[in-house]
């Protein structure tokens, strides 16, 4: 496969965060897909706890300034850049001071998630997907990772449906047993959030049910296919996936995974999801 579009958001990124089975598998695919002749962007959160001198941040303008609403309240969006080391691929930072300056990833220091964790999922899933409006840039493949990024689905299918740059993209997700965790606040104050946005009870009847596997459901039944981070997944987990007929990889240990999710793209997500449009 080469001479795609794709776009990788995650919540983390060897060697901007900790050197985790997620990070080491953006790592290596978003670079090996590159060296294929792919054309490849990524974006993760610029966590407090990143180092912005270490790793040579820089803010870029023509993109940065714009304000986004989150339960109703303006906020300003911030892009930063950075370079993965020994490999010519950028990655962009979505940043804002009141969701991303603290420095922690998604607890406080006694151990408790944000209890806004939930409107920072919601700015950077806008965050990221008005840049990639903004850069004119057409994504035939969306891979995402982690928890940051359940929203993504979602939104392109319903906030940005009649966006032409998402409108034949595929959406691809990666799921670990990490990302399945519910880093949200228990209340229902999420849906009105939500809402806000325009989208409806309809596409949000499950996260009524307050429980842990409430936003992987949500996240799934706006996706195309599943690549399995872990050996095993939950049961309920696994009936979501049955349940929304996605195209699933199986488990691949991180060691040769290039090779195997470049056939997954190219065989069974761009080509069979669009021979069954065909069809219809």
């Amino acid at each position: 496969m080469t001479g795609k579009r794709i776009l990788y958001v995650s919540s983390d990124l060897f060697p901007f965060s900790s050197d985790n089975p997620m990070s080491l598998s953006v790592l290596k695919v978003s670079k090996f897909m590159q060296s294929m002749g792919n054309e490849v962007r990524i974006f993760m959160p610029r966590f407090g706890v990143i180092n912005e001198r270490r790793h040579q941040l820089h803010e870029v303008i023509r993109l940065s300034g714009m304000n986004l609403i989150v339960n109703e309240i303006e906020q300003p969006l911030l892009i930063k850049v950075a370079s993965i080391p020994d490999a010519r691929l950028q990655v962009y930072f979505i940043d804002n001071e009141e969701y991303f300056q603290r420095k922690a990833l998604e607890k406080d220091e006694h151990g408790n998630y944000f209890q806004d964790n939930d409107e920072r999922a919601l700015f950077f899933t806008k965050g990221v997907l008005e840049t990639v409006r903004n850069l004119n840039w057409k994504p035939d493949i969306i891979h995402i990772y982690g928890w940051i990024t359940v929203f993504i689905p979602l939104y392109i299918k319903n906030y940005y449906k009649n966006e032409s740059i998402y409108q034949n993209s595929k959406i691809v997700v990666s799921i670990y047993n990490q990302t399945i965790k519910d880093f949200f606040n228990k209340s229902k104050k999420i849906v009105n959030k939500i809402k806000l946005d325009g989208i409806g009870s309809k596409q949000l009847s499950g996260l009524e049910k307050i429980n842990q596997f409430r936003f992987i459901k949500l996240c799934l039944s706006f996706s195309d296919a599943i690549i399995k981070g872990d050996v095993t997944l939950p049961k309920e987990v696994e009936k979501i996936i049955d349940l929304n007929k996605l195209l699933v990889l199986k488990y691949h240990p991180i060691e040769n995974i290039e090779i195997v999710y470049q056939k997954f793209y190219e065989e069974t997500i761009l080509e069979q999801i669009d021979s069954k449009k065909l069809k219809k």
